[in-house]
């Protein structure tokens, strides 16, 4: 294997080099997410990490890697194997690093029976998965973002659960997956539904160092990796044998740590004040200061580690929606903590010394290590290693550390609209997600029905092709041969549906027409009101303005919703109308994104009064304009028109370009109604 950089010669990222820390020290806490731009040093702390963790003892010959002295967390093959009375091999190996692609699909994810092994000789036959594979050591997810969701939820659910089981036709198998889940994403790429970021347990927003010496130090020390990767990594070694034997001496030290009654109350009445939803973050906030209590040496927990805690598990979970500001900060934090222990030894003083006499972990979660050198350390404290991996750890953030100040950009009053009845939505499930199905030829998506697969036995429908089999039954039996005879003109492949993406691109008239300021600020804020829906729906968003002479993308197509705030903050306005200009680009966007992913569904939504004054060639401006807006219906791409002329001054000008597009025409009136008329569904709900 290739050598990794040293996960001890990363350059400053403590705060993430701790979370990934106390989740090998502990992986029941739940895994960590980190969030920064590209080249922050992300993907190689992960890899990183599971370089320096401990060898662990597995069942020699089980590809699910289970600890032999564990018996209730073996796979079904192992507790078989055992029960028939074989002695199981053991061997001791690293801890693997597991890198599941974006491409994954669910079955790659969790394993496949095969079940064609199944019907012609009867026998069960699981093929592994990356979960399997994962199982005791590191899963990274790079980009989890990106992810389909219900891949992001099997896994979350694995992480959780500690264990996976397929179903497949009545077949079922089992087998541990415990693993030290990590996943990174940029948040310029797209957000994560907020059902997803709260589970995983931790979440570190990191960004560009800019100390000049700390980025010198980091370009030599990838200069000095790339010219001798086998010498950089020896000069490291002996800090890394350090940190691996401190994360082995804390996981032995965690089923001591203890705490008190009033630490779960100050935890609870933290939580409570600053009104986060659910209870998942009180549990990560006491396992993680439990991880970090042990990994100092500890075997009681301080203020100090419930608020190093608190920063680790809180910064996703503060915003309860991504186009509101978020309602309490970290600001501040370790005052909210004094704060808290005043109030719960005014209410019941006894709490604070009242200690939970034994919080051990389960004994089938408990972790095993040798430790080569050393004695077990005291409740005092241990030796630390001379050198400190970790330079500064924080009590709590300073001002904006996690958040950026959640500023409220002036997009004028928003509102919720109704929902557009667009054809993105025919094939629709109720709720929110991905509006758009459609099917595929992926080992993705729900099962809706079968087709004949002759001679080839990809995602077998084991149900269609059982009946196709039925009726031949008659003749393909022989005395003494299987009570059900297959064979490969029977089979039925399965049919399956899955969302689709759909990009909705904003096109804004920011010229002197719509500069007045009331009405530019009523269209940021229906932008800003639509941008919910899309959100909702897991949409990709764009927005294009058009002003003085020409038209501009300000934000190209993404899932992220803050990149769009922010593209809307600061839109120019003023000049003249370059109608035609606009369009133009818009155009020319989603032909782009439609070569690059023709499954896409468009919808361009257009604010604009419709009173183009400026020309690209030698016609009329509005004649261009309704030229250049015929070419959307031609390439079956549909739009709305949201007309943001006052009603006093309106020429028709925006329902004429709308049915130069084919599309219906809203007043900003009509959007902010209760309900819209049962004719504007019918005249949206047309065949794709």
């Amino acid at each position: 294997m290739p050598p990794i950089f040293p996960f001890t010669a990363i350059v400053n990222q403590d705060l993430m080099r701790r979370a990934l820390v106390l989740n090998a020290v502990y992986p029941q806490i739940g895994g960590v997410l980190i969030r920064g731009e590209r080249g922050t040093g992300k993907s190689t702390a992960a890899r990183a990490l599971a370089a320096l963790l401990p060898e662990i003892e597995v069942v020699a010959d089980c590809p699910f890697s289970c600890d032999p002295d564990q018996p209730a967390t073996w796979c079904t093959l192992c507790k078989e194997r055992a029960a028939a009375g074989e002695e199981l091999p053991r061997a001791r190996r690293r801890t693997r690093f597991v890198d599941l692609p974006v491409s994954a699909t669910e079955d790659r994810v969790v394993g496949t029976l095969d079940i064609e092994r199944a019907i012609q000789k009867g026998e069960r036959h699981f093929e592994p998965g990356v979960l399997a594979a994962a199982n005791r050591g590191v899963l990274y997810v790079d980009e989890v973002n990106l992810l389909d969701d219900h891949v992001v939820d099997i896994l979350l659910d694995a992480a959780a659960m500690g264990v996976n089981v397929v179903e497949r036709e009545g077949i079922s198998f089992s087998h541990p997956a415990r693993f030290i889940l990590i996943g990174t994403m940029n948040p310029e790429e797209g957000d994560l539904r907020p059902q997803l970021l709260d589970r995983f347990a931790l979440c570190v927003d990191i960004r560009s160092v800019h100390d000049p010496a700390a980025r010198m130090l980091i370009m030599e020390r990838n200069l000095a990796f790339e010219s001798d990767p086998e010498g950089f990594y020896a000069e490291w070694l002996p800090r890394e044998e350090a940190l691996s034997r401190e994360i082995a001496r804390a996981r032995q030290l965690l089923p001591q740590v203890r705490h008190t009654r009033g630490d779960l109350a100050v935890i609870a009445a933290m939580m409570a004040e600053m009104r986060v939803d659910g209870h998942r973050p009180d549990m990560v906030i006491l396992k993680t200061a439990r991880a970090n209590a042990a990994f100092e040496g500890r075997t009681r927990i301080t203020d100090r580690d419930i608020l190093l805690a608190a920063e680790l598990a809180l910064p996703h979970r503060l915003r309860r929606h991504p186009l509101q500001p978020v309602e309490a900060t970290l600001d501040n934090l370790g005052e909210r903590l004094a704060e808290a222990r005043v109030q719960v030894a005014q209410k019941e003083p006894s709490l604070a010394e009242e200690v939970v006499d034994k919080e051990v972990l389960p004994e089938e979660k408990k972790t095993h290590v040798e430790v080569e050198t050393g004695e077990m350390p005291s409740s005092e404290g241990r030796e630390r290693p001379r050198e400190p991996v970790f330079q500064h750890i924080p009590q709590w953030p300073s001002e904006g550390q996690w958040w950026e100040g959640g500023k409220k950009i002036a997009t004028g009053e928003s509102f919720t609209p109704r929902r557009l009845d667009t054809p993105l939505d025919r094939l629709t499930r109720s709720g929110t997600g991905r509006r758009s199905t459609t099917r595929t030829d992926q080992r993705r998506g729900r099962y809706i029905q079968a087709r004949p697969s002759p001679d080839n036995p990809d995602d077998l429908a084991f149900d269609a092709t059982l009946r196709a089999a039925a009726p031949h039954q008659s003749r393909r039996r022989r005395p003494g041969g299987p009570a059900l005879v297959i064979r490969p003109e029977d089979y039925h492949r399965k049919v399956r549906v899955r969302r689709m993406a759909n990009l909705i691109l904003f096109v804004v008239d920011a010229s002197w027409s719509m500069a007045v300021a009331e009405r530019m600020e009523a269209t940021k804020g229906a932008v800003m009101s639509l941008l919910t829906d899309a959100y909702q729906r897991r949409d990709r968003v764009g927005v294009v303005i058009f002003q003085k002479n020409g038209a501009r993308v300000v934000l190209p197509p993404t899932r992220s919703v803050t990149r769009a705030q922010k593209a809307l903050q600061d839109v120019p306005v003023g000049g003249k109308t370059p109608l035609s200009a606009g369009l133009n680009l818009a155009y020319e966007v989603i032909t782009r994104e439609l070569r690059q992913h023709p499954d896409l569904m468009p919808l361009m939504v257009l604010l604009t009064d419709g009173a183009g004054n400026v020309s690209m060639s030698d016609l009329p401006p509005q004649e261009e304009a309704h030229r250049i807006a015929e070419l959307f219906p031609q390439a079956h791409i549909r739009s709305v028109v949201i007309n943001m002329e006052h009603e006093s001054f309106d020429q028709g000008l925006a329902q004429a370009l709308a049915e130069h597009l084919q599309a219906p025409c809203y007043r900003l009136e009509e959007l902010r109604a209760d309900a819209l008329a049962e004719r504007v569904r019918r005249e949206l709900d047309v065949q794709l």
